[in-house]
């Protein structure tokens, strides 16, 4: 969907144009579906060996297949004395198994345990997630606004709207503590449109389940015209920090269910997928840049099937990458170069630290003064310190209320409270052993 965020919130563009690129509509023939018949025919088999007996309208909801397809379907089994019908619900059937049918589902059941919405093609994913491709136009007063929770100069947002514009890779670098994660987890907000997610996918006649409601947050929005295999939901954020392994990009068999779970990056699609603390996970940088040297430059990624099968998945998303490391420590210029913008988050200046201090003190319920920000800064850049950095002043001030909370009195912003919170927050071997003791 292409958007406009406007200086007082967030314009959107009617009538969404991406909605028209890619609103698939209910499938009323079992050929609609674009997936193998036996796929929508072990569902109804294993959906029966589970509930016993069932309608044609309860299968529906149940597998998110429209009535027609599976009163043709449940026509068939008949005709094939797998199901046999126990009554009538008004103008539906109910159906039960019959010998037969009990023991074909039966086996089904042992090689998949699946029943759930009906899996869409992998070749609709493809163009679901191409049509749904962010497209956004954004300025320097738009971003901003969308920012304003944080205190950033012009200078970085000026390199961060291009960044977001070209929807491509993202590398946050420079010290710790100056919120690269902080802004990282707000670029979600550039996006206020919606998209279709698949409960599942079919590769091969296997099922790999993609809605994950951990990390989809669905839309509460009924359109009766829209095919129900698809979830209407906000543009996914997902970020991993030091425990990435590897098997976490690549799909998981889950042995019990006998159908694969998808990996990060697939569930990242047409959102954000954020790499935290990047070089310091268990899975090395060189492992993970070689993984995705493919990916970031042609935008689709491969998957293996259990048994050698191998397929194109879509790798649709803006990938941010954070680190306090050295960029150059981390990975050779072949791979630097796909990753095409670099921001570096610098240490605040002093007029950012003291807005940042303001904000913090009002949100804590603090007495605030100008010239205590003074003092707090002078500690700060005192035995041997050099950098202001933007975590100081929330993470000072929650010390202060700690003492306050511990002393039993209100918090208080005398010298000697900042002094002990100084003291409290830095190493004592970052300060040369010079602590001040008088308080």
């Amino acid at each position: 969907m292409v958007q406009k965020l406007a200086s007082n919130g967030i314009e959107k563009v009617a009538p969404p144009a991406r909605r028209a690129a890619f609103w698939p509509a209910v499938p009323m023939r079992l050929a609609d579906l674009r997936i193998p018949k036996s796929v929508i025919f072990d569902l109804i088999l294993r959906h029966l060996h589970l509930d016993g007996m069932t309608s044609l309208e309860i299968t529906s909801r149940t597998i998110k297949v429209a009535i027609p397809i599976l009163d043709a379907m449940f026509r068939e089994m008949r005709q094939q004395h797998l199901v046999e019908v126990k009554g009538s619900v008004g103008e539906d059937y109910a159906f039960t198994l019959t010998s037969a049918g009990h023991e074909l589902a039966a086996e089904r059941f042992r090689i998949c345990r699946y029943v759930g919405p009906a899996p869409v093609s992998i070749r609709d994913y493809h163009l679901a997630a191409k049509a749904q491709a962010a497209n956004i136009e954004i300025d320097r007063v738009m971003l901003r606004d969308a920012l304003s929770d944080l205190v950033l100069s012009d200078r970085m947002l000026d390199q961060l709207g291009p960044a977001i514009v070209s929807q491509k890779s993202l590398f946050l670098y420079g010290p710790s503590g100056n919120g690269k994660t902080s802004l990282a987890e707000r670029l979600l907000r550039i996006y206020r449109d919606t998209i279709l997610i698949p409960h599942a996918v079919e590769v091969d006649g296997k099922i790999i389940v993609l809605y994950d409601p951990v990390v989809h947050q669905t839309v509460d929005r009924e359109d009766p015209e829209l095919d129900s295999r698809w979830v209407i939901a906000k543009r996914p954020f997902i970020m991993v920090g030091g425990e990435l392994v590897a098997s976490m990009l690549e799909l998981h068999y889950d042995e019990a269910g006998g159908v694969f779970a998808a990996p990060m990056q697939m569930k990242a699609n047409n959102g954000i997928f954020l790499i935290d603390d990047f070089g310091r996970q268990v899975m090395s940088p060189r492992e993970l840049l070689n993984r995705w040297i493919v990916p970031l430059d042609r935008r689709v990624d491969y998957l293996t099937l259990s048994y050698g099968i191998k397929f194109q998945i879509p790798f649709e998303m803006m990938v941010v990458f954070s680190t306090n490391l050295n960029p150059d420590d981390l990975a050779d210029a072949t791979f630097l170069r796909r990753i095409q913008n670099k921001v570096f988050v610098e240490p605040v200046d002093p007029p950012t630290f003291n807005e940042i201090w303001r904000r913090v003190a009002i949100q804590k319920k603090l007495p605030y003064d100008p010239d205590t920000v003074d003092f707090v800064r002078s500690l700060v850049l005192s035995d041997g310190r050099s950098e202001l950095r933007a975590c100081y002043p929330l993470d000072l001030c929650n010390i202060i209320v700690s003492i306050s909370e511990y002393e039993k009195r209100p918090p208080q912003m005398t010298k000697t409270d900042l002094q002990r919170a100084v003291n409290l927050y830095f190493t004592q071997s970052y300060q040369k052993n010079t602590i001040d003791h008088s308080w």
